[in-house]
């Protein structure tokens, strides 16, 4: 179960700046910083080890060296769509953090079935045994 007070804890300590653009936007992109770009140090966030390892598996090359994970948005041609993008962005990663994978449970074989399977097995065989040089 994701933690509401996870991602509202992260929303106030990330850091935003506005950075220059590029794509959609005309002689726009070139005045105004419309691209966002998020900075949350993690470990400021004091999470469970669990939650912090698979975070560091699902950022990947999003998140530095010193624990910070950095996201940027540059799709949007205004600052409040860019940053709201990236606020999203951040508490996905966030809860799907939080998520723990199921856990796998061994398949259990009846003795019909290993039987069958090894019959098949050997019949298999059989035929490729069968193959070949012929020797005369």
């Amino acid at each position: 179960m994701a933690d509401p007070a996870i991602v509202e804890k992260a929303m106030a300590l990330v850091e935003e700046s506005f950075i220059a653009s590029s794509g959609p936007g005309g002689q726009n992109v070139n005045k105004v910083a419309t691209a966002v770009q998020l900075r949350l140090d993690v470990f400021a966030l004091r999470l469970d080890p669990d939650v912090f390892r698979r975070l560091k598996a699902l950022a990947g090359s999003r998140m530095t060296a010193r624990g910070e994970i950095v996201l940027t948005a540059r799709s949007h041609r205004t600052q409040e769509a860019n940053r709201a993008e990236a606020r999203e962005r951040l508490a996905e990663l966030l809860e799907k953090a939080q998520h723990a994978p199921a856990t796998r449970k061994k398949s259990r074989l009846n003795r019909v079935g290993k039987e069958a399977r090894l019959k098949a097995k050997k019949n298999r065989g059989t035929i490729k045994a069968g193959r070949g040089k012929v020797d005369w």
